[in-house]
């Protein structure tokens, strides 16, 4: 007798819902704003998405580390936005080059998280309360050294004198640099950067041992204290993470514009906390992960650029934003829910 193969069995269709509803909602989107506004399908218009989500994404992925291990973090707005101010400060008024910048940035990021990682473990402050009181900290200190003025080449200082330092080409150079891709001067530096870091994160969590723990200590802190695991070691790690990602967001955001503004970070917390969010609806994943923060992002990315290209107005675009969030993730678990019962 003839042997048949057994038929491979179909996914029902509640978990191919699950599974790629929210991929197809973002292709969905992507194929109606190209149908309903000019020139969104353009290579053009595609990197201006991506770089307008690129600070947003390497701060959601920064907080994705600290959702893993069962935290989160308020305080990522006010670091990228000090690590800016502080960018400036260095470059603009002590004269410095843009490698004491960016170190500089980047210990800032380091110092922070691990202050957030500290009062979250051992002064058992919980992780929102912790990082709110950081953020507000952080909002007062980072206007102090101008007296609430925006940091720019040519300042006048609260004592009278003029600032003598510049922003450094090099420095510059990673916010406003693009590289040739099949267009000249396409991709933009800030985009490179956060597809490295999606990568490396991505991968770090996924599939090595540390970042596997993280997931354990998310999951059942207690289960993983009681076999052996430095649970308080990976919380602080994480929330590190956060402010090292955080800062080099900073840093872009000072590139990008050549100034230290105090309130270009004001919408960077709401934004990156939905794209971290969004991802948990990315492939049913149900968890956070580093691929589901990415696309996350570019669904925000999308979803405002076209809103912004249909003439939607702008005051009606965070409702959207937040009722798509609501609906992404109330849609999931809900079937989640009902696959577990």
């Amino acid at each position: 007798m003839r042997e048949t193969t057994p038929a491979r069995p179909r996914l029902p269709l509640r978990a191919l819902v699950i599974r790629y509803g929210f991929l197809a909602l973002l292709a969905g989107l992507v194929v109606f704003f190209s149908l309903a506004t000019r020139g969104f399908a353009s290579p053009q218009a595609a990197v201006f998405i991506l770089q307008s989500v690129s600070i947003t994404g390497i701060l959601a992925l920064g907080v994705t580390a600290t959702l893993v291990v069962g935290g989160f973090d308020l305080s990522i707005g006010s670091i990228a936005t000090s690590a800016m101010m502080a960018a400036a400060y260095v470059m603009v008024i002590l004269e410095q080059n843009a490698f004491v910048a960016v170190v500089a940035c980047l210990a800032i990021g380091a110092f922070v998280g691990l202050i957030n990682g500290l009062i979250i473990c051992y002064m058992r402050v919980p992780d929102l309360l912790a990082t709110l009181g950081m953020m507000f900290l952080l909002i007062g200190l980072q206007r102090i050294p101008t007296e609430g003025r925006s940091i720019a080449a040519g300042m006048t200082m609260p004592d009278g004198s003029t600032a003598e330092g510049t922003f450094s080409a090099a420095f510059l150079a990673l916010g406003r640099h693009r590289f040739d891709f099949f267009i000249e001067n396409l991709v933009p530096a800030a985009v490179v950067v956060l597809i490295v870091l999606a990568v490396l994160i991505w991968f770090f969590l996924e599939y090595t041992r540390f970042g596997r723990m993280m997931y354990a200590v998310g999951s059942n802190a207690r289960a993983a204290e009681f076999a052996g695991a430095p649970v308080k070691a990976y919380k602080i790690w994480a929330y590190v993470i956060s402010g090292v990602f955080a800062s080099i967001g900073g840093i872009l955001l000072a590139a990008r514009l050549g100034r230290g503004d105090i309130a270009s970070g004001n919408n960077l917390l709401l934004d990156a906390v939905a794209a971290a969010l969004i991802g948990f609806a990315v492939l049913g994943a149900a968890k956070p992960n580093a691929f589901g923060t990415a696309i996350g992002a570019l669904f925000v990315g999308v979803l405002l650029q076209g809103l912004t290209m249909m003439n939607v107005p702008y005051y009606t675009q965070d409702f959207v934003k937040g009722a798509v969030l609501v609906v992404a993730l109330v849609f999931t678990f809900a079937l989640l829910g009902r696959n577990g019962r």
